[in-house]
Order: structure tokens, then C-alpha cells, then sequence
């Protein structure tokens, strides 16, 4: 069944002076413009696109992938604000993504960036976007394990830590005192979950826990010591963010890993670094 606000694969049906028409099944036909169809794409063939509808409100398919589809949580930035309707976002399609003032949790204005949940109206199937997040939360019993790794949207800033949104759906916590540095709004990144709790709330982590992230580290920081020749400009004294932008951990993880290789006399600490030992 196709579905407006996702990605479809549909059929070709015929050719127009408009560009194609396809099959949109329970939707009938759709229009796919001809500047959008791929230079390979004939009748019969199946076409990957996104349905939505365009600024004269007709429903129309592109092969242009929106930054985010209905049913998932996004951090947009806001192009303009009408004052009759409401704000539009930057999603990456021809026609903005409407964020209706009655969706809006707090004003908004030109070129800030905000989280909002993408969803179709019931009354007009037209996609629109709502920064009320707390109504879109999936609330069912989560189907996660302790140690899942899963995307992670950091949402809200509490006095404990940081409420984060898990895979489009669940809500959960990264504790301030279990984090090496601050995170920011609207940061997306792998994380893992700690634990579900009885009341069913969940506990999320930055990185993974214990050996199942200290082994593999220690492995890859290894790997690309000898690919460099053998040193590495990075010791258990370097500057966090730096860590993270090029190994995508903590420091604190970055600091076991170093002391696993140490232990192992794998390497040594030299020169404001570390260098591979040759013959351990």
C-alpha cells in the first residue's frame, strides 16, 4: 500500500508531456515531473520515490529524499515564519515542511534549529510538523536489550542529564555524571542502552559498556597506529573533543582502550604520543 510522507517503490504506468505517471495503487495514479524521472526509467519499471503534496496541494512524487519522513523525529532548521499559519522547515524537498503555530510548543523564528516529529494529517493527508514532542512518544513496552547500540536525538537538557529520543520512537536519560563532556540539543549519535527499568523508564549510556567497547577500541586505535606508521599524536592527556572527532568516543574510553594496549605492552608512551612496540 503506498503511503503519503514515506518512501514508495511504485510502477511506471505511462509517459505524459508532464513527465510519468505511477501506479499509486490505493492512491491512485501519481505524477512523477519529468525533470525528477531517472534517464533509465521506462514503463514497467519500478521507481524509488517520496509522496507528498506541493504547493497547489495535488499529490506528487520525487525521487529527492526528504531529511526526514512522517513517523520520525528530525532537527530542522526554520526558513521563514508566516504570520497568518505557522513556520516552515528546511527538509530538503521544492515545497518547506509546515509547522503549524498550533504545533509549536514556543515561538520560533528565522534560522533557528529545532526538533519537531513529522506526521500526515488525518483531515487533509497533508504532511505537517509538531514541536509538541511529548505527544508523539512511544509509550508501549520498549523492545530493547541492555546493550542494544541505537541512534540516539538528544532532546532536553533535565537536572540529571540529557532525556534523548531511541530509533523514532522511546524516550530515554544519558546521566550528566556518567558523561565525559556536555552534549547540545538536537545531536544525533550512536548510543546503547544501559538498562530498562522496572517502571519501564530506560537508562541510556554514550558508549558501550566495559570490554564490549574497551576491546574493539583498543583494536582500532592499534590498527590505525600501524597504518600511520606506528605513532599516533594522541595520549591519555589529550583534548577530549579531539578524541572524539576522530575516534567517536570518550576520552574516558579512549583512556582504557590506551591502558589495554599498555598492559599488553602493545605500545608505549612517546614524543606527546604513543608509538607501536616493535618487539614487545
Amino acid at each position: 500500500m503506498a503511503q503519503i510522507g514515506k518512501q514508495n517503490r511504485l510502477n511506471l504506468l505511462r509517459e505524459s508531456p508532464q513527465g510519468v505517471y505511477l501506479d499509486g495503487e490505493n492512491l491512485g495514479e501519481i505524477l512523477l515531473p519529468g525533470y525528477l524521472v531517472p534517464d533509465w526509467a521506462k514503463v514497467g519499471d519500478v521507481v524509488d520515490v517520496f509522496l507528498y503534496r506541493d504547493s497547489e496541494d495535488r499529490l506528487i512524487a520525487t525521487t529527492k529524499s526528504p531529511k526526514v519522513q512522517a513517523g520520525q523525529f528530525a532537527y530542522l532548521e526554520v526558513l521563514e515564519v508566516n504570520e497568518r499559519i505557522g513556520a516552515f522547515l528546511d527538509w530538503g524537498l521544492e515545497k518547506d515542511l509546515l509547522l503549524p503555530f498550533r504545533e509549536q510548543k514556543t515561538t520560533v523564528r528565522p534560522g533557528q534549529k529545532i526538533i519537531v516529529y513529522v506526521l500526515v494529517d488525518d483531515q487533509n493527508d497533508r504532511i505537517v510538523a509538531s514541536a509538541r514532542l511529548n505527544r508523539h512518544w512511544n509509550l508501549t513496552e520498549a523492545d530493547f536489550q541492555a546493550g542494544d547500540p541505537v541512534q540516539l536525538l538528544v532532546a532536553e537538557e533535565t537536572p540529571m542529564g540529557y532525556r534523548a529520543i531511541i530509533e523514532n520512537s522511546h524516550t530515554g536519560l544519558l546521566y550528566k555524571s556518567e558523561l565525559s563532556e556536555p552534549l547540545e540539543y538536537g545531536q544525533s549519535f550512536q548510543g546503547y542502552i544501559k538498562e530498562i527499568r522496572p517502571d519501564g523508564k530506560i537508562d541510556l549510556r554514550r558508549d558501550a559498556a566495559g570490554y564490549r567497547r574497551v576491546l574493539p577500541l583498543a583494536e582500532d586505535i592499534f590498527d590505525r597506529m600501524v597504518e600511520e606508521g606506528g605513532y599516533l599524536p594522541f595520549n591519555d592527556k589529550s583534548d577530549p573533543d579531539k578524541i572524539r572527532a576522530v575516534f567517536g568516543v570518550s576520552k574516558k574510553a579512549f583512556k582504557q582502550a590506551l591502558g589495554s594496549l599498555y598492559k599488553q605492552r602493545r605500545i608505549r608512551f612517546e614524543r606527546e604520543g604513543i608509538e607501536v612496540v616493535r618487539n614487545p
